[in-house]
């Protein structure tokens, strides 16, 4: 008889990677939900992205079981979330954000789904916001045909209704737990998006190779939220409008970028038009010259991408929303 997640204790096949960068106030959450899950065995590293606060000191005197990758200098999420998976020799691999608490049976839940799908590149639970503890913070990834990549049901009361186990399009990088493997027909998470939606990239290159993502609703973790971005919305608000056009310029398969035009460039003029209306035009602005000036590496790597698909159209078709 195969036994539940909750009995199982057999991890040695993963690895749970935090990324750290002046999380010192966090990682007490973090670290103490991890060694608290149901399974065991599994070994654990913390990537720190050149803290200025004292980190480092805090793990190596209260987590000396914890493996502590030091970065020299700053590299941003991206770089982190590629280091964190190439520091990995397990055939599961955890990516983690430092402000989270996960459930006892986050990790269990996590790896039972891939171990029944083997054809599944990652998996992603229901992250529920960590002070409103009824609130979703996100049910797994999706992206629209207007080229928008959103977090399934963020902001909504959690009423059950994503609390069936299924398919999401992608995954996110701030608790999801991936086969390390996939990264080899994959290749890494893209560094030079800095931040923001370099796991639906990953995600989305994953489908383009014929994997797909599970969705673990069993697996709850609490995400206690940044005010990184409230504190330089301008900043941020460029690049989450850069990585937004890299991405569907470089992973749109060009049937589907040509039959689905209209709705992105329609979605591109709204957005526009709301960032100008919320006082972030000039960011928005900044964000698409910055686009158009990765243009060449974007069409570079575009053209790797799309000569290694496997995936037939009408499945990439129906993953998207």
């Amino acid at each position: 008889m195969t036994a539940s997640p909750d009995t199982t204790h057999d991890a040695e096949d993963v690895t749970l990677t935090v990324l750290n960068y002046n999380g010192r106030d966090l990682l007490p959450v973090i670290l103490t939900s991890i060694f608290e899950q149901t399974a065991s065995g599994f070994r654990v590293h913390v990537l720190d992205d050149a803290s200025s606060d004292d980190s480092l000191v805090y793990l190596a005197e209260r987590w000396p079981q914890v493996r502590v990758l030091p970065s020299r200098a700053n590299r941003g999420i991206s770089a982190s979330m590629a280091r964190a998976v190439a520091s990995a020799e397990t055939t599961y691999v955890a990516v983690l954000n430092n402000d989270l608490e996960l459930d006892p049976r986050w990790l269990a839940e996590m790896r039972a789904t891939l171990e029944r799908h083997p054809e599944a590149a990652a998996a992603d639970g229901k992250m529920l916001n960590f002070h409103r503890r009824g609130e979703l913070d996100g049910a797994g990834d999706t992206m629209g045909r207007d080229g928008y990549p959103r977090r399934r049901g963020q902001g909504e009361p959690d009423a059950g209704q994503y609390d069936e186990p299924g398919e999401v399009f992608s995954a996110t990088g701030g608790a999801a737990l991936f086969r390390r493997g996939a990264f080899e027909e994959v290749g890494p998470f893209d560094s030079d998006l800095g931040a923001y939606y370099e796991d639906v990239d990953w995600g989305f290159r994953a489908r383009l190779q014929g994997m797909t993502v599970r969705y673990a609703p069993t697996a709850v973790s609490y995400h206690m939220g940044s005010a990184t971005t409230s504190r330089d919305s301008g900043r941020y608000a460029a690049l989450i409008v850069r990585n937004q056009m890299i991405v569907v310029l470089k992973d749109f398969p060009a049937t589907l970028l040509l039959r689905h035009l209209p709705r992105i460039l329609f979605f591109e003029l709204k957005w526009a038009i709301f960032n100008a209306l919320h006082g972030l035009g000039g960011a928005h602005a900044r964000g698409t010259l910055a686009a158009a000036q990765a243009l060449p590496d974007t069409l570079r790597k575009r053209r790797a991408i799309q000569r290694s698909r496997s995936a037939p159209l009408h499945e990439l078709e129906r993953a998207l929303s």
